[in-house]
């Protein structure tokens, strides 16, 4: 195994990461409470896999410090096996990935300031430390919007397991079996799978050729401007307004752009800051109150979220 360390600016818990994950149904993340958060992925060279296992130190005071990831690469050709065992190039490219997971690719030595809003405050004294933990990949999080399209989350979630155990990568990592979900060359070659109709199957198929011609790449879609990036996205088959803000925040990791187009969100700003029932679906207004959360508006909408969905009921998030 090679490895990596990370060192967060500005507070980060993987504690808080993991727990996160453990209430999150697309992860179905169920290992052990032993601290180490267990991955495995399609790289972002959409073509072979990575396992890592990731841990942060944790001083005698309880404060946290570096994160260390040790990781294996599966490479999906010889090619890619010589090169992952030939040098730096393969670490780097893991080390980047696994830094945009964690959203330890963000600077976030100013997020603090911005408990000077009360609903930040509490927010911050509620989830210390937490910091999205995004999708693989903005291939990965298109994926789940389309699988998820029109179904209840753990049907979805039971459809995504499905294919990672049944088409994926089956990898043993720090005592636990993992399944990664198919890289986009298996996904175009899936015929069939149990829950999904044609045009979903369709809309994979769509989704792996574009992943394979680069048009996901998570660095491009965050150096786009925002509504440039949305634009691209929604051009996909199966990728609308909501999902497109998902695949540009949770799967490429973009720190900064405020979900217009997520009721449920809007609704916990709005019990949030006290306001009234039609602020709910005043989005231009929330937009506003949201620009006080620059330039980590997605940091605080997870956290907002987050609060509310530990209201609602398994399954309905």
């Amino acid at each position: 195994m090679a490895a990596v360390s990370l060192t967060p600016a500005g507070p980060f818990s993987l504690a808080a990461g993991i727990r996160f994950l453990k209430g999150f149904t697309p992860a179905r993340y169920h290992h052990a409470a032993d601290g180490i958060l267990r991955l495995a992925f399609p790289a972002d060279d959409a073509t072979s896999v990575v396992a890592a296992t990731v841990r942060q130190a944790v001083g005698a005071d309880g404060a946290t410090g570096t994160v260390r990831a040790a990781f294996t690469v599966h490479p999906g050709t010889p090619a890619q096996a010589q090169a992952a065992t030939a040098g730096p190039a393969a670490g780097a490219a893991v080390r980047a990935q696994l830094a945009r997971i964690l959203s330890l690719d963000v600077d976030g030595t100013a997020f603090p300031a911005l408990a000077a809003d009360p609903v930040v405050a509490g927010l911050m004294a509620d989830y210390r430390g937490l910091r999205p933990v995004c999708f693989h990949s903005p291939y990965e999080a298109a994926a789940w919007a389309i699988i998820g399209n029109r179904i209840r989350m753990a049907q979805a979630a039971a459809i995504k397991a499905h294919i990672a155990r049944r088409h994926g990568h089956r990898i043993h990592i720090a005592g636990q079996t993992l399944y990664a979900f198919p890289a986009p060359a298996a996904l175009r070659a899936l015929t069939h799978v149990p829950g999904l109709t044609g045009i979903k199957m369709r809309r994979l198929h769509a989704l792996a050729e574009a992943a394979l011609d680069g048009e996901l790449d998570a660095a491009r879609l965050r150096a786009l401007p925002a509504d440039y990036a949305l634009a691209e996205l929604r051009a996909l088959p199966g990728i609308g307004p909501f999902s497109a803000e998902l695949v540009l925040i949770r799967g490429a990791g973009h720190p900064d752009v405020f979900p217009r187009h997520e009721p449920r969100l809007h609704q916990a700003m709005a019990t949030a800051y006290g306001l009234d029932t039609a602020a709910a679906n005043d989005v231009a207004r929330l937009a506003k109150i949201a620009d006080r959360w620059k330039p980590y508006r997605s940091w605080v909408a997870l956290l907002l979220r987050t609060r509310a969905q530990a209201t609602e009921r398994p399954g309905d998030a």
